[in-house]
């Protein structure tokens, strides 16, 4: 592989925003793999750009790093993934990404009104949730979480 293929992890940090000691954590939790000179420096392949641009995407959509590690196990090593790698990925998640839409979109909808928490402290509660019916369904606010 062409020398130009790799970036040391001050490019990568530069690149993505994300500190090098963030980069060091992440390969130490075994999300970036990179590889080593003859003076053990770091080298990266440029597709660990994505990478890293991925787990930043996941933190902020809630995934935990042992849900990341695992989409990212997928990908191949030692070589840039294609974009069938990448759709294998995008399509494992896209479940979990329409449930998350869903959840904010309850949640942006409803929050300003009864959300079936059971406090009834709201005068629309009386009319939504009266008598505290959604709490027969469980504990938490029924209306966004059903």
């Amino acid at each position: 592989m062409p020398a130009a293929s790799f970036i040391s992890i001050g490019d990568l940090s530069k690149r993505t925003g994300v500190a090098v000691s963030a980069l060091r954590f992440y390969e130490e939790k075994g999300l970036l793999h990179p590889l080593r000179t003859s003076g053990n420096q770091r080298r990266f392949l440029r597709s660990d750009i994505r990478r890293v641009s991925f787990v930043l995407i996941a933190q902020k959509l809630g995934l935990g790093l042992d849900e990341i590690e695992a989409h990212l196990a997928q990908l191949p090593q030692g070589r840039n993934p294609t974009l069938t790698d990448w759709q294998k990925i995008s399509r494992a998640m896209r479940e979990q990404i329409d449930e998350r839409i869903n959840l904010l979109t309850r949640t942006r909808n409803q929050l300003d009104q009864c959300i079936g928490c059971g406090c009834l402290s709201l005068a629309k509660c009386q009319l939504y949730n009266k008598d505290d019916r959604l709490g027969l369904k469980g504990p938490g606010p029924r209306a966004v979480l059903d």
